[in-house]
């Protein structure tokens, strides 16, 4: 790609990233209504969290009433870090029995209370013909687009379900945005996007597909790990142009846990990229060229996009897994300063200019300062890691940057 074109990129990417996790949106609210074909009191005892069919979504596994002013105490089947359901007590108030009610979040289990300082939440209940007209609505204070965006499509979502659960007795679980045939299209979108970037020619959608197989790889790491830390479901999302992202089943129970997922994404593939180029010296040999230079190609690219993974941007892996096996703010300054050379270091070698480098230096500190204050902090603190599994991610972690830094140096001598 040309400078301009990767400035294009680059920007496009950092300016979606601020609009998305860190542009300040003040209170916000978040209002939906949909006509359900219904008797009103039925969606009340739906609705009212003490109500009979409160439990319609699966959502609520038990609710009491604590007091007479209201305070309520619930119990979710979410997981929280233990396993166990999510204990959240919350505050009702301005009941209009059967018509409306407003509730705010005073603490849970899962989720410090900062979170849901400004948070409130209304259901309202008004018979128009023969159904009722249901209005949610939740108000928040919101930095970045994305939270405030996802609010929007679960009420919608809830709605929708409503009416479903209404009409037919049943709720059905899931939605058409998280089925994999729609994160398979979501993927073909993704590389579609990117296509023009490499060049709109045969070559330029091989390397568009490459890259997106690339995330998919880097992402299903992630997912692995989350199973073996426990989490009884887990699922990577597509974004087209910023890439992909595999959510777990519960919040994170300790440091080592963090740690050890965020390195799961590169070192999935670290045990990928010597057989690739395994594959591509073979291809070599063989003389066929063409599928060579393709093997080269993903394995520069799995090697490039994983080790620029690693760098000690704040939301990166990289980040996340030295903020975990750090002891201190000087061993992170250090250990991010040693992390951030090395992979300046590995660019300088491939051949990139000392410019582009300084550029991309820029990039990460500009995206570390985007993203540091987009986290959610738990209620309760995370178990600490212990001094073994601090070494054994260390050592883990400068493994798979070496792995992949040869894996840059190796396919640069080839492709450029």
């Amino acid at each position: 790609m040309s400078p301009i074109i990767t400035a294009i990129l680059v920007g496009s990417n950092l300016g979606l990233i601020f609009l998305l996790m860190s542009v300040p949106l003040g209170l916000r609210t978040v209002r939906l209504s949909r006509l359900v074909p219904t008797d009103r009191q039925r969606l009340w005892q739906a609705l009212w969290p003490l109500g009979a069919d409160a439990g319609w979504s699966g959502e609520i596994l038990s609710a009491e009433a604590l007091d007479e002013q209201g305070m309520v105490r619930i119990m979710l089947s979410w997981e929280g870090r233990d396993g166990k359901p999510i204990e959240r007590r919350s505050q009702l108030s301005d009941v209009v029995e059967g018509s409306s009610f407003s509730m705010r979040v005073i603490d849970d289990t899962a989720l410090d209370v900062s979170f849901w300082t400004d948070y409130r939440e209304t259901v309202e209940l008004v018979s128009e013909g023969g159904g009722t007209r249901v209005t949610l609505s939740q108000t928040d204070r919101y930095r970045g687009l994305a939270f405030l965006v996802f609010r929007y499509f679960a009420m919608r979502r809830e709605l929708g379900k409503l009416r479903r659960w209404a009409e037919t007795g049943r709720y059905r679980k899931g939605g058409w945005f998280e089925h994999p045939l729609s994160q398979v299209g979501f993927a073909v979108l993704s590389a579609l996007i990117l296509w023009p970037f490499f060049g709109l020619h045969l070559g330029g959608l091989a390397l568009a597909a490459i890259l997106t197989s690339v995330v998919a790889l880097h992402e299903l790491g992630h997912m692995a790990a989350f199973r073996l830390m426990g989490h009884s479901s887990a699922r990577m999302i597509f974004i087209p142009l910023l890439g992909g992202i595999a959510i777990g089943g519960r919040p994170y129970n300790s440091r080592f846990e963090v740690a050890f997922v965020a390195l799961m994404g590169a070192g999935f593939s670290a045990f990928l990229v010597p057989i690739i180029i395994a594959a591509s010296v073979l291809a070599s040999a063989e003389g066929h060229k063409a599928s060579a230079a393709l093997l080269a190609a993903l394995a520069g690219c799995a090697a490039l996009f994983n080790i620029a993974n690693l760098v000690p941007v704040w939301k990166f892996d990289g980040g996340q897994v030295l903020r975990q096996i750090c002891p201190g703010p000087a061993a992170l300054a250090l250990a991010s300063f040693f992390l951030l050379s090395a992979f300046l270091a590995v660019g300088w070698r491939a051949g990139f200019s000392s410019g582009f480098l300084l550029a991309a230096g820029a990039v990460f500190s500009i995206l570390s300062l985007l993203t540091m204050s987009s986290g959610v902090k738990p209620r309760y603190e995370l178990q600490p890691i212990q001094t073994v599994d601090r070494l054994a991610m260390a050592a883990a972690l400068l493994a798979v940057f070496i792995i992949h830094g040869y894996g840059v140096l190796w396919a640069s001598a080839r492709l450029i």
